[in-house]
């Protein structure tokens, strides 16, 4: 669950003082163009009848270039690894010790991934997403995104932006990425210590199978 949670999501940060969360997003969208952060993850499935909730954190780090390279590494509790290197999206499970390789152009579409990392501004987001402010909450603004495309498991995206109270090193700065799904799953990620628009070597998205993982291509 955690595997095709991580695969939509990337996020990093950027300095938009004052902006509403649709004007930060697209800020963001035009200037960050690399990044670095560490991330939490909190999963919440839906209660079943008599039982509550299920509630699963990780977390991790992160690295992203645009327009179509990340890298998401899963620390705690299970080690995984998801790299998207510009034409393969690579998935290593280490405890299986499996790999899962798919075609990149294929696999983001209407998603997270495609709404933060993949277009150059505003005009090409809303050709996959309708976008809209939406109240803020948790001292943070927020955008709201709807797939337009109504064939995958995504039903919709909230972006968190700091508000102006934030201090202006932090006004307009990412800090939340919540993701809902068709089955009705909650991901939350949070995002802390941003390094901004870093110098980050091409090679930091290569990936190589582990010698003896099993290698599975989709």
């Amino acid at each position: 669950m955690i595997k095709r949670i991580a695969i939509i999501c990337i996020a990093a940060c950027a300095g938009v003082a004052g902006a509403g969360g649709l004007e930060s997003l697209e800020t963001f969208v035009k200037t960050v163009k690399t990044g670095r952060a560490d991330f939490t993850q909190v999963v919440t499935s839906p209660a079943k009848e008599g039982q509550a909730p299920r509630v699963k954190t990780s977390n991790g780090t992160f690295e992203f270039s645009r327009p179509n390279r990340f890298k998401f590494i899963y620390q705690k509790p299970f080690e995984q690894s998801i790299v998207a290197d510009g034409k393969t999206l690579w998935l290593f499970d280490a405890d299986l010790n499996q790999v899962t390789a798919r075609k990149q152009s294929l696999t983001l579409g209407s998603t997270p991934a495609a709404l933060i990392a993949a277009a150059p501004d505003l005009r090409a987001l809303q050709a996959d997403f309708a976008l809209a402010d939406a109240p803020d909450q948790d001292g943070l603004q927020w955008v709201a995104a709807t797939p337009k495309s109504k064939d995958g498991q995504l039903q919709t995206v909230r972006v968190g932006f700091r508000g102006s109270d934030s201090g202006a090193d932090k006004a307009g700065s990412l800090a939340a990425l919540e993701i809902l799904d068709s089955f009705g799953q909650r991901s939350l990620l949070t995002f802390h210590r941003f390094d901004i628009n870093p110098a980050l070597s091409g090679n930091s998205f290569q990936f190589k199978p582990p010698a003896g993982a099993d290698v599975i291509r989709q």
